[in-house]
């Protein structure tokens, strides 16, 4: 069994990951938005076992000649090992899932070139955890002794703790600043038209629109990370160091969290921007409340994930638990519901990822005619972009966000992607704005930080 030990300090969590953010495979799940959905943080260190999948599957940088989905079913099937704490996870793996993975997952076929060059998933299984509860504000090391022994590791983390105890006071900077995208505002608009054409003649009834951005930048992803943790706070950001590229999220929407075989999803649909006031503020959220075109919206993906979860979920345990639910973010409002069913037996969140990948809330319904228009009228490949991160523990539980308000950087190029769900109510002028509302916390970053 793992050690782990509670401690009595409590440095910041963010100054911890700071001493190892350059550390390649370092990751960091990060709930900076300390709510109800945001209650653990939890940084992993010093991988023993790397998946990735991209053009060829690899185990600890060797080819295998193996499916991706099905190695990863049988291992965290061979290595179930239960979790009698009250922590989220204690062993298992941190990594992603592109939105290209569930494409090629569904056979959805692209008219476009790979111009982001990174695997399409990465799993690593971590020996060592820092784990933070930002509800109880307590810290705890967890040591699995797969590398060296754990009373080792301990004292390793703890050195860690130890030179994160001094603050260092940091001085903003200007940096240069150089933007393209797919579209203009009039060629989005105009692809928004076609969709909802798409829409009227009953191929699909909603569906997704993103607009990519590509930002040259000489800020550094950390300092990125930091300020946009600082200015727009989230239950499900992160930051994931892959050596030659690096993810910085700042995700609001959680796609599928499991415990002890009960599944939730969280599918967001309808955003309003904060008002400059109290008073513009509550007009908004009302008016968010009360928007027929957002409820039909959220409605129709909610009835798309039940249908998902029903594909490995026990029969009659599928319920909506909350149904038009508003969020408060630093710079938007959202409208959300709740979804929840109980795991069949012998099924895996592997098999819960497959089942109900990629997230309904960034696709549309139906989920495979929608992709297939969504590769049509977009002019980039979504790469990781709504695709998801999280972890995947060994006693079954897992929790991945949907992402959403996140960065990949590579080669000094931030991409970066803003959609926003389509029917065939949608006001042109409306969803161009929303997605420029969408990407405005980490572009102003990036811009004015």
């Amino acid at each position: 069994m793992p050690k782990i030990r509670e401690l009595e300090q409590y440095p910041p969590i963010h100054e911890i990951f700071r001493q190892v953010c350059e550390e390649q495979d370092t990751v960091f799940l990060d709930s900076s938005l300390k709510n109800h959905l945001g209650k653990w943080s939890v940084i992993g260190l010093h991988p023993y076992l790397r998946l990735r999948k991209g053009e060829k599957f690899t185990i600890n940088e060797e080819i295998v000649e193996a499916d991706f989905s099905s190695y990863t079913k049988q291992y965290l099937r061979a290595h179930k090992q239960e979790n009698d704490t009250k922590l989220p996870l204690i062993s298992g793996a941190i990594g992603y899932f592109s939105y290209d993975y569930g494409r090629e997952k569904e056979e959805v076929d692209t008219i476009h070139k790979k111009e982001l060059d990174i695997p399409e998933c990465i799993l690593n299984f971590y020996d060592d955890f820092i784990i933070e509860d930002h509800i109880e504000k307590k810290l705890y090391l967890v040591a699995n002794g797969n590398l060296c022994i754990e009373e080792k590791a301990i004292k390793e983390l703890e050195n860690i703790l130890n030179k994160a105890q001094t603050l260092i006071p940091r001085c903003k900077k200007q940096f240069s600043f150089l933007m393209e995208t797919d579209f203009s505002k009039a060629e989005y608009k105009q692809t928004v038209r076609k969709m909802i054409d798409y829409i009227i003649e009953g191929d699909i009834y909603i569906t997704n629109m993103t607009q990519q951005m590509r930002i040259c930048s000489k800020m550094q992803p950390y300092e990125f990370f930091n300020y946009l943790r600082h200015s727009n706070p989230s239950p499900f950001g992160g930051y994931f160091n892959y050596g030659d590229f690096q993810i910085v999220s700042a995700s609001p929407e959680r796609f599928l969290q499991m415990h002890k075989g009960y599944v939730e999803t969280r599918p967001i649909k309808g955003t309003r921007r904060r008002g400059a006031d109290e008073e513009e503020d509550e007009m908004l959220r009302q008016e968010l409340m009360n928007s027929e075109k957002d409820k039909s919206e959220l409605l129709m993906i909610v009835d798309l994930e039940r249908n998902d979860l029903n594909r490995v979920c026990k029969p009659g345990s599928v319920k909506v638990t909350e149904l038009f639910e508003v969020e408060t973010y630093a710079t938007v409002f959202h409208l959300v519901s709740n979804v929840v069913g109980t795991l069949r037996e012998k099924m895996t969140a592997m098999d819960l990822i497959d089942a109900a990948f990629p997230g309904g809330s960034i696709t549309g319904a139906p989920k495979l005619r929608a992709m297939e228009i969504i590769d049509e009228l977009e002019r980039s490949r979504r790469n990781l972009y709504t695709g998801s991160m999280g972890y995947m523990s060994l006693n079954g539980d897992c929790d991945m966000n949907i992402v959403i308000r996140t960065a990949v950087y590579k080669d000094g190029t931030y991409h970066i992607g803003a959609g926003g769900g389509i029917t065939c109510e949608s006001d042109l002028e409306f969803e161009y704005e929303e997605v420029m509302q969408k990407a405005k916390a980490l572009v102003e970053i990036l811009q004015n930080a």
